[in-house]
């Protein structure tokens, strides 16, 4: 089905910007905050993750999840490890996906939301002085 490839297409995009981000800050600062009210750099990105966890559960494959947000991994590779599953299981729910509807919903709403933190990810590089990748569409 066309809006599957097309859908899969803008899930690797925005995989591959989101682990270029998540690469392209230093193990030794993903501890780092622009300002000592939000996360850091780590919990931002775990955060990011477990948003398309929680948002394929109940919008794409309709199974209720609560909010129960994990404590953040413990390092950059098991960040972006964990980025990596979470887009996986996107991939494939959109794959397997038999509710357009739903699948459009979830969809458009799971990239708002790694598009919203995605790009305080990139503040949260240019507050350390580290030039973000360029954007990829």
């Amino acid at each position: 089905m066309i809006m599957k490839e097309n859908l899969i297409a803008q899930v690797g995009n925005s995989r591959n910007y989101t682990l270029a981000v998540a690469e392209a800050m230093p193990e030794n600062k993903y501890e780092s905050k622009p300002v000592s009210q939000v996360w850091s750099f780590r919990e931002l990105l775990n955060h990011l993750a477990y948003g398309i966890e929680w948002y394929v559960s109940n919008y794409i494959k309709g199974v209720e999840m609560g909010w129960q947000e994990p404590g953040p991994r413990n390092d950059k590779k098991e960040t972006i490890a964990y980025l990596n599953q979470v887009y996986n299981a996107l991939e494939a729910s959109i794959n397997s996906s038999k509710n357009a509807n739903d699948l459009v919903n979830g969809f458009y709403a799971t990239l708002d939301h790694i598009t919203h933190h995605r790009g305080q990810a990139v503040m949260y590089l240019r507050a350390q002085g580290i030039k973000p990748p360029e954007y990829q569409y």
